[in-house]
């Protein structure tokens, strides 16, 4: 069996996958070749099964080095529940749990050790590191290793000592889902990998619908939206613990099972907290941003940033908590003026150089945030990936766009302005320097008296940062970041110049003149469930099972398996192993009360499953009519009905033409409304 067979058996067997995700294939591959790694991964892209399906087929022990422990405790229990031994080690065993996790995994009794960064340092486990065979180390959030990364841990440092100090190097794997140029840098010279593969899957999450808005009453905004989405989970990022708290308090007060979450709580109530959410005891968290790398829930729905982030990539990294099982996901931000004049404050009193970054980072979250331009397109820019479609179709700025209008004229006038004033300027400074602004700073360079000083005075300075921003999307000058921003014309700017052509930009939004303030929208959508019903009892079963098992919902079966299973309606151990998600081992775990669930509402419903429908030659065109018109009265979806028969979506639509031309009427509205865009709340 080839490397490629045995890992492709190892998916299906522990994950119910019958192949991998983009990216996973030539990870995983590498790393039992013997080659190091560097991979770039969104969240909910599958990571961890990139080093876990080399684990569970390599001799050694793999030791994942994590920053959280509650990130840990939820991966070893999901890990053990597939039939892959997994432990951890950290600071809420005492020592004699610990000590026996030490002897099996000396023994060979345990395939994945999660520790945290800090655990390398100390001597005894140096001294169980020397003893232990290690074929694998991955290092979990890599980022952590940078100063320019958002969550910089100093004990990051450590982990290149540390497998330097043992008697045989491992290969090692770094993983992370947000990283700029700088911070990939980063990660491999800190880390000393080893010339490593590196795999950047990109960082579209096709799934999440981005949207700002700057409600009147924030609290109101919230609580109508969850009022209205009484049944999905939702997490809540607030700028301080105090507002934190007030925030939970204040749904709390109006019935919504509500927890906070932030660094100030001891450990016993943080913990409480996360496990009141991950086991759906709490259907919302309100948290600082110290409950972001440590949530492994997968059915999260709406991820709210109650203030605006302090930095694009942070907020990337929040918003990833959403969707995660591949289901929608809606990341919305309330702005608000007051928020940027909070986070400026925060920022006095540090040291100058910290408070530039700063204001750069926060410089670009106000400029997603009133932008009008694609958001996804805008978010992918900042970590270098170039977004080709015009309209994404899943933010608010692309569902109701603005006019565009002829920039042409203003880009070459910026890019010429640029050239002349030279690379030592932000995009403010450049704005100001066209409109005409005579500010302290203006003068001290004497571009007052420059010729393009007030050149652009007929537009105000938000045109002129929409103009420059373009130009930065269009690749047509580059933006130093590591230098505070500082932009320069490039090679493709002079080519522009030269040889210019039409440019359309769209203006940013001014919230202060635009009337309906809280008109951010999201497609609400529906789950990939083609049962409805079938699907709200698979949850609640889902709910009991968890509970008798003392697990969180999702370990038992994630959303997209219970779809799967309210189309595909299983009723044998062996059909529901095919299950998207499922695998041998949970079917044998915990399938079978879902199998005799499914069997009698199948039997009592009279319905016709897709692998009863098997019929050859012409008597398949009559068993897809039965299943199309049994399918369409269940309100199923359209791609789900087309995949359950193997037809591509014309095939489908011939077929429904059919059947409404032979006299039976459908009643598909519920699909056509299901594609309109409608408001999240």
């Amino acid at each position: 069996m080839t490397a490629h067979q045995a890992a492709l058996e190892a998916l299906t067997r522990y994950f119910g996958y019958d192949s991998f995700r983009p990216g996973q294939q030539g990870i995983v591959e590498a790393l039992l070749a013997g080659h190091d790694v560097l991979g770039v991964m969104p969240t909910g892209a599958g990571k961890s099964v990139c080093y876990q399906i080399p684990a569970a087929l390599s001799p050694g022990m793999t030791l994942v080095i994590s920053p959280l422990i509650s990130l840990m405790r939820d991966q070893v229990d999901a890990l053990n529940d597939l039939g892959l031994p997994a432990a951890f080690i950290n600071t809420t065993q005492t020592p004699d749990e610990q000590a026996m996790v030490f002897a099996q995994a000396a023994a060979g009794q345990i395939k994945l050790l999660y520790v945290a960064p800090e655990r390398l340092e100390t001597g005894r486990f140096r001294d169980f590191a020397a003893r232990t065979p290690i074929s694998l180390i991955a290092v979990d959030e890599a980022h952590c290793v940078s100063q320019w990364g958002m969550n910089f841990r100093p004990d990051y440092l450590a982990v290149a000592d540390f497998v330097a100090s043992l008697p045989a190097r491992p290969v090692v794997a770094a993983f992370t889902a947000t990283a700029t140029g700088r911070v990939r840098a980063d990660i491999e010279e800190l880390l000393h990998l080893q010339n490593p593969a590196q795999v950047t899957t990109g960082f579209d999450r096709p799934n999440l619908y981005y949207g700002v808005m700057r409600p009147r009453s924030k609290d109101s905004a919230l609580l109508e939206l969850l009022e209205h989405h009484a049944e999905d989970s939702c997490i809540v990022y607030c700028a301080t613990r105090k507002e934190t708290e007030r925030v939970a308090g204040m749904l709390t007060d109006r019935g919504i099972e509500a927890r906070c979450y932030h660094a100030g709580m001891e450990q016993e109530a943080r913990r409480a907290s996360q496990e009141d959410f991950v086991f759906d005891r709490a259907r919302v968290m309100v948290a600082t941003n110290a409950f972001g790398m440590g949530i492994d829930k997968p059915d999260v729905r709406y991820v709210i940033h109650y203030d605006i982030p302090k930095s694009l990539e942070g907020y990337y990294q929040e918003t990833g908590r959403a969707g995660r099982d591949g289901g929608d996901g809606h990341c919305l931000t309330f702005y608000s003026y007051k928020d940027i004049q909070k986070l400026e404050k925060f920022m006095q009193g540090k040291p100058v150089a910290e408070q530039e970054i700063g204001k750069l980072l926060l410089l670009e979250t106000v400029s997603y945030a009133e932008s009008s331009m694609c958001r996804r397109k805008t978010l992918l820019h900042y970590f270098g990936e170039e977004y080709p479609e015009e309209n994404c179709g899943c933010c608010d700025n692309c569902l109701h766009p603005k006019p565009k209008i002829d920039a042409q004229a203003s880009l070459r006038m910026a890019l010429e302005a640029l050239r002349d004033l030279g690379d030592k300027f932000k995009a403010d400074y450049l704005a100001s320097v066209l409109v005409g602004k005579n500010t302290a700073l203006i003068k001290s360079y004497g571009h007052n008296k420059s010729e393009w000083f007030g050149a652009g005075a007929d537009h105000d300075i938000r045109y002129w940062g929409a103009v420059i921003r373009q130009a930065l999307i269009m690749g047509l000058i580059d933006k130093n970041i590591e230098n505070y921003g500082l932009l320069s014309i490039n090679a493709k700017g002079e080519e522009f110049i030269a040889a210019p052509r039409p440019v359309y930009i769209t203006l940013d939004h001014d919230y202060d003149e635009e009337e309906k303030e809280t008109d951010a929208v999201a497609p609400t959508g529906k789950g990939g469930a083609a049962d409805e019903e079938l699907f709200s009892m698979l949850k609640d079963l889902r709910k009991k099972v968890a509970r008798q098992h003392d697990l969180p919902p999702f370990v038992i079966f994630q959303d997209p398996s219970l779809e799967d299973m309210a189309i595909q309606y299983p009723i044998t151990i062996e059909e529901m192993q095919n299950i998207s998600g499922v695998g041998v081992g949970k079917a044998r775990k915990f399938g079978e009360e879902f199998i005799r669930l499914i069997r009698t509402y199948v039997e009592e419903k009279e319905i016709v499953r897709p692998q009863d429908m098997i019929v050859k030659s012409v008597g398949n065109k009559s068993g897809n009519k039965i299943f199309i018109i049994q399918a369409i009265d269940r309100k199923m979806d359209f791609e789900d009905i087309a995949r359950a028969k193997d037809l591509d979506f014309d095939e489908l639509l011939t077929e429904i033409e059919g059947i409404v031309n032979s006299g039976t009427k459908l009643d598909i509205s519920y699909y056509i409304e299901v594609r309109t865009p409608q408001r999240p709340y």
